[in-house]
Parts: C-alpha cells; structure tokens; sequence
C-alpha cells in the first residue's frame, strides 16, 4: 500500500536539497555536453542526456510520493535559471516535461514499485517526453528518419542507464550512509528483508 500523498516537512527539504543540488550539476553537465559535441556531433545531445533526468528518478526512488519526480525536476530548472543558464525560462517547461515523463512511470506502478527496472523505466519515460518536446522545439520533423531513429535510441538508452541505472545507484550509496533513515525508502526496505 502506497505512502500518503502528503509531503513531510522533511520529505519536502530533501526535495528541495535535491533540486537545488542537481539545478547545479545539471548547469555543469552543460559543459560536458558541449565538449563532447566535437567528438560525437550532431546526436551528443541524446547521448548525455540521461543525466538530466536523474533528479526525478532519485528524489522518488527516496520519497515514493506522488509529484516528487515532477517537483524535483522543476526545481533543478528553476536553480539554473536563477544561477544564470542561457536557456531562460524555456527551461521551466523542460523540467516540466522530463518530471512529467517520469512521473508517468512512477504512476503507473501506483507508487508501489521502486525497483532497478522501474527506475531505468522511469528514464526512458522522461527520454520519451523530452523527445517529442525537443521534437516540436527544434522541428525534428526535418531531419533524415535513419537519424531520427538513431536519436531516440540514444535518448532512450541514455535516459535508462543515466538516469535510472546512475540514479539506483546513487540511492543505494546514501542509503548506506544512514541519511534516508525514517523515510519511505528505508521502511521499504526493512519490510522487505523481514
């Protein structure tokens, strides 16, 4: 039986935390992004960008509430924004759309489910969202459907392992320290190995 739906003080600091956190490393991966682009080219942008992705996969994976996907993400776009990124305000929708497309995931198990492959699932969804957003944005439409595919593709692959497999792990890696203590997370698990 799934988590209420109302937000602790706590659970709605760590999502704050997270936001504010990954808003940051989400503007610093813009550099790695660029970097790559001489080396990969026109599809780098679908190779690296699972990783923005990862504060919804991370934030619910440890809260297990509705919206927290959705919120979290948002926040990482609305820290860039005010740290100066040059994408504005448009950013706004980007974090609505890749919450969203996580979000949907998340849903769709009720709550319930928080395993590895939900969360790489979890991914693809917010991969699958922001391609058809970037489709509209940038008029994909015009583009060759052998590179089309291939873009998706790597989208989706990038939003499973950059987002869901690195979002797992980072999770099991604060949950070893002992900070996610009394949260849902944490009963789940105990419930699970009793």
């Amino acid at each position: 039986m799934p988590n209420t739906a109302v937000w602790t003080l706590r659970e709605t600091l760590i999502v704050a935390v997270l936001g504010a956190v990954f808003g940051v490393l989400y503007l610093g991966w813009v550099q790695v992004w660029l970097i790559l682009q001489a080396i990969l080219g026109a599809v780098t942008m679908d190779v690296v960008m699972g990783f923005w992705f990862i504060v919804s996969i991370i934030a619910a994976a440890i809260i297990r509430k509705p919206g927290v996907a959705l919120v979290s993400e948002v926040l990482a776009a609305a820290v860039q924004i005010l740290l100066g990124s040059p994408a504005g305000l448009l950013l706004l929708v980007t974090g609505l759309v890749q919450g969203a497309g996580a979000e949907a995931v998340f849903a769709a198990t009720r709550y319930r489910r928080w395993s590895l492959p939900v969360l790489m699932a979890a991914g693809v969804g917010a991969a699958v969202a922001s391609f058809a957003y970037t489709w509209v944005r940038f008029d994909y439409g015009s583009l060759a459907p052998g590179l089309l595919i291939l873009m998706f593709v790597l989208r989706c692959a990038s939003g499973a392992l950059l987002g869901g497999l690195l979002g797992h792990l980072i999770v099991k890696a604060l949950y070893r320290t002992g900070v996610l203590s009394g949260l849902a997370i944490e009963r789940d698990l105990r419930t699970a190995h009793v």
